[in-house]
């Protein structure tokens, strides 16, 4: 593979999204949503941090991927279709298997284990710790610990409980992989339009930094200077990284904006910070999102902000 040829073409994109969990009834929205994340994802695995680890493909045994935070597998199904036929995806994610809507993770997971490319990919709903921990039986032999070529976090690690547990998982991996890609919202807006969305993440982690229990998917808002602090604490060093601006039809940043404009995160405030500090930045930090909506023109005019890929090895 040459440094100009990409790991997947845009082309593979409506192919990609067809693997994905449907409606029964044809629904145009849902489509170009899975088109929207598909298209997002290859563009990840074509940035210049990411498409080196993917040269492994030709290698007689296939790339072997372990994947942190799989969720509902919307990054898996590219990974798949990237490494097939010959490689292996393990998909690691903790959520229960009926967390989501309009489908649950357990729906979404075993469609996709059923399709074209269910051969390819190993589901495992536990947490990235443990199952770590788990495939690591050195007591019968440094053969038994199982090994993978890359380990990829896409999108996940803003669920992590902590700072702390991105710094334990990294540490876990040291010897188990040879590399780690890592794509996170990068807290910068190249387009004016996405300024709500960086906005309205603050203003959610702020909320979340002061809630006991949570499963909402902002847990613990990490910039890419902090991730790759973390990540040379536990052992790794940036090999490459890149900045990319995700097409306009990603609505991620849609997504976010509404739940801070919504009812529901005001009466959430209200009944759950008792701090009125807290309270007092919370709302400012929602009329900020306000106003933020209103300079771009509106909901439907706010885009996703940018996303930092990264690729890390060993020091």
């Amino acid at each position: 593979m040459s440094n100009s040829e990409p790991v997947l073409a845009l082309s593979s994109a409506s192919k990609i999204a067809s693997y994905a969990i449907a409606p029964t009834k044809p629904n145009a929205y849902h489509n170009a949503i899975e088109l929207s994340q598909s298209t997002h994802r290859i563009n990840l695995l074509n940035t210049a941090a990411w498409s080196p680890s993917f040269t492994h493909q030709k290698d007689s045994h296939g790339l072997r991927i372990l994947e942190i935070g799989c969720g509902q597998g919307t990054c898996t199904q590219v990974l798949a279709e990237a490494v097939s036929p010959n490689g292996h995806i393990d998909a690691v994610d903790p959520a229960p298997l009926d967390y989501g809507a309009p489908f649950t993770i357990g729906q979404a997971q075993g469609h996709l284990a059923a399709g074209p490319l269910g051969q390819l990919i190993t589901w495992h709903q536990a947490d990235p710790l443990e199952f770590l921990s788990s495939t690591a039986d050195g007591a019968q032999g440094p053969e038994k610990v199982k090994k993978w070529d890359v380990a990829i976090l896409a999108h996940c690690i803003w669920y992590f409980k902590s700072p702390t547990a991105l710094q334990e998982i990294l540490s876990a991996l040291k010897g188990r992989v040879k590399e780690v890609l890592i794509a996170e919202y990068a807290l910068h807006a190249t387009e004016k339009d996405a300024v709500p969305h960086v906005v309205a993440v603050l203003a959610r982690a702020g909320f979340e930094a002061h809630r006991t229990a949570s499963q909402e998917n902002i847990q613990t808002t990490l910039s890419p200077v902090g991730i790759k602090k973390i990540a040379e604490v536990a052992g790794w060093k940036v090999q490459g990284e890149d900045v990319i601006r995700p097409e306009a039809e990603l609505s991620d940043g849609q997504w976010e904006v509404g739940t801070v404009l919504g009812r529901e995160f005001v009466e959430n405030v209200e009944r759950e910070i008792g701090d009125e500090r807290v309270k007092a930045f919370l709302g400012a930090a929602r009329d900020a999102v306000v106003a933020a909506v209103d300079g771009v023109g509106g909901l439907e005019k706010v885009r996703t902000m940018d996303v930092w890929a990264a690729r890390l090895l060993e020091q």
